[in-house]
């Protein structure tokens, strides 16, 4: 089984400024800007800072004490098969996208370990509708999946 590849150093990058990015906001939201004492903070009307501490998946799935030592291996499960998904990637965008994800789950993971859950900031709402709140992590997740698809899609059309 291959684990370092050619742009292994580029999807190492990626998680690490993922990562990196993702924990120091969250440190500053939660020790320096004191979010929980001030939430929320309307940025604008439909966007406010608040803190949810979210012990599941998505939407609050799986949530529980209980729960959080398994969605902790299920994140660095999901995290070494992306390594090893990365140790063969053979362009650029691949390598960007899985570093993204990595550093993205291994940052809600910390959150985990350190919390028991996994900290939100970020509320969009209209009127009555509110979307779920996420934090950084997730955004280099959904960034991540989003890069895979638009490759997976203009992939094809190359051919």
């Amino acid at each position: 089984m291959k684990l370092w590849g050619g742009l292994s150093v580029l999807g190492l990058v990626y998680a690490a400024l993922a990562f990196g990015i993702d924990q120091t906001f969250k440190w500053w939201m939660l020790h320096v800007f004191d979010i929980e004492a001030r939430q929320p903070v309307a940025l604008l009307p439909v966007f406010d800072l608040v803190l949810a501490w979210n012990k599941g998946v998505s939407y609050g799935w799986l949530s529980g004490d209980a729960s959080q030592d398994l969605l902790i291996a299920m994140s660095l499960a999901i995290a070494a098969g992306l390594w090893i998904w990365l140790a063969k990637a053979t362009h650029p965008m691949t390598a960007a996208a899985i570093g993204l994800i990595i550093g993205g789950a291994l940052g809600n993971a910390l959150d985990r370990a350190v919390y028991g859950a996994v900290a939100d900031f970020f509320s969009f709402h209209i009127g009555s509708f509110s979307w779920y709140i996420f934090n950084l992590a997730d955004v280099a997740i959904v960034a991540g999946v989003g890069l895979l698809v638009y490759e997976s899609f203009t992939e094809g059309r190359a051919r």
